[in-house]
């Protein structure tokens, strides 16, 4: 008996598990995947056919990985009548680690997203979106080179907790009339016909996925930390958000972090060691002179805090560390267009991720090739994904760009400690595309390319391991 009503485990292979110093992998890993709806079949075809051949060009044999199909979308409904039976998520939570293909979301009424479902279930926190450029891919930028930026957007909270109540129902005048004759609020302009939605933002889940997007840069010797956040007009959720990510940075890693702010202030005084407090808050905000006597004081504590930490940071050695700063939202997406290079990795809330991550991935040839990965840091549980959507038309034409899918298994052998089998999918897929063996969203961009079928691109990945 396996306990599964819809699923059943392969005969051979182990459990992925979490030991105390991370993921625990065996030789012979059972992974759960979900194919996917509409192009996810082809897609889906393809990408495990590329993960086999680096698993065995890597290891030579020596480790496997065991396929298991779970089921959610269109195909889980066809067969069991359920959108998201409750084995899925329940494999998932079993094995740990997982890979899945895009599933059917209606805009509008209906079931609520599968994708976010399984986020919320297995509290996995940190949608993981690395975005880099692949020499040879078409861009609508003049130096796409210059992106290469990780994101780690909030995945349980903000908008996206789905708490909210339609227009004109009993549910949001019982709300609207709470907000209104208990808390005051007289700023929904129109309450006959609102719809309202809630936003939390706690700082529990903030300073976990800072925590996170800290250890990334830490471990993988990134520059800096970005804090993006529309701070400036909500305040207390927003703005909390800057502050609870700045206080993770400055107390649980001290030693190894600088914020933007002091790496002024120390520069300052590394520049005219006679500089007085005074002087030093003077350059460093220049609306100084005109502040009231409070907010003078408060910009002067800020000098005397950061000067506290010579010993350890000053005399330049604030520039061998990590970076943590931040941005407004809407100045982000600004920047990222017209200065790139100047951003590495970005912790941000989960509708600021969403759009972050998206025009990014423009950036670099699209959500076609743009991967993401849904992780739990503390438990260990993962689901890496497609981040594009369905695109029905092109079901079983075998012509779409499996590319996402592919770089979400990068991610995801990455993840699991197989690093030889990640590179291997990198140098495939760079020399792939470097040749100009693309599919025809690619080639109708590329000129002089060779268009392919979904299942000849993985196979051209394979030869150029």
């Amino acid at each position: 008996m396996t306990g599964y009503a819809t699923v059943t485990p392969p005969q051979q292979g182990h459990k992925i598990t979490m030991g105390a110093d991370g993921l625990v992998v065996p030789p012979d890993p059972i992974i759960p995947f979900i194919e996917g709806d509409g192009t996810g079949r082809d897609i889906w075809r393809a990408s495990v056919r590329v993960f086999d051949a680096a698993v065995a060009k890597a290891y030579g044999g020596d480790r496997t990985i065991h396929w298991m199909e779970v089921y959610a979308g269109q195909k889980a409904f066809e067969k069991f009548q359920s959108w998201l039976p409750d084995d899925t998520p329940q494999v998932f939570r079993d094995y740990l680690v997982g890979i899945k293909g895009p599933l059917t979301t209606p805009i509008g009424g209906g079931f609520r997203s599968l994708n976010v479902a399984l986020r919320q279930i297995l509290d996995l926190y940190v949608c993981l979106r690395p975005v880099k450029y692949f020499t040879g891919v078409p861009s609508p930028v003049k130096k796409p080179e210059l992106v290469d930026m990780v994101i780690f957007r909030e995945n349980t909270e903000d908008i996206y907790a789905g708490i909210e109540w339609a227009a004109e129902t009993p549910d949001a005048k019982k709300v609207i009339d709470f907000l209104q004759k208990e808390m005051g609020v007289k700023k929904i302009r129109f309450p006959g016909t609102s719809g309202i939605g809630i936003k939390p933002v706690s700082k529990e889940g903030t300073q976990r996925l800072v925590r996170a997007a800290v250890n990334y840069a830490l471990k993988n010797k990134r520059r800096s930390v970005n804090l993006t956040h529309k701070g400036n007009i909500m305040k207390f959720t927003e703005g909390a958000f800057r502050e609870w990510g700045y206080e993770v940075a400055t107390t649980e890693f001290r030693a190894r972090c600088v914020t933007e702010r002091e790496s002024w202030i120390l520069g300052n005084k590394e520049k005219d060691p006679a500089l007085s407090d005074v002087e030093n808050a003077r350059q460093i905000d220049p609306g100084y002179d005109f502040m009231t006597p409070e907010m003078k004081a408060a910009v002067e504590k800020d000098v005397r805090e950061a000067l506290k930490l010579w010993p350890t940071h000053g005399d330049g050695k604030w520039k061998k560390l990590l970076l943590v700063k931040d941005t407004i939202a809407d100045i982000t997406l600004q920047q990222v267009l017209t200065r790139p290079g100047e951003f590495d990795v970005i912790a941000t809330m989960n509708l600021n991720g969403d759009y972050l991550s998206d025009a990014l991935a423009a950036q670099v040839g699209g959500i076609g090739i743009a991967p993401g990965g849904n992780i739990n840091y503390v438990t260990g549980h993962a689901i890496f994904e497609a981040t594009h959507g369905t695109a029905p038309k092109y079901a079983d034409l075998d012509q779409v760009n499996p590319g996402s899918v592919i770089l979400s298994g990068e991610m995801m052998f990455r993840f699991m400690g197989w690093t030889e089998v990640a590179d291997l999918i990198v140098k495939g897929l760079d020399r792939t595309i470097g040749q100009k063996v693309v599919t025809y969203d690619f080639a109708r961009l590329m000129e002089g390319a060779k268009k392919v079928k979904c299942s000849e691109f993985a196979s051209a990945i394979i030869e150029n391991m």
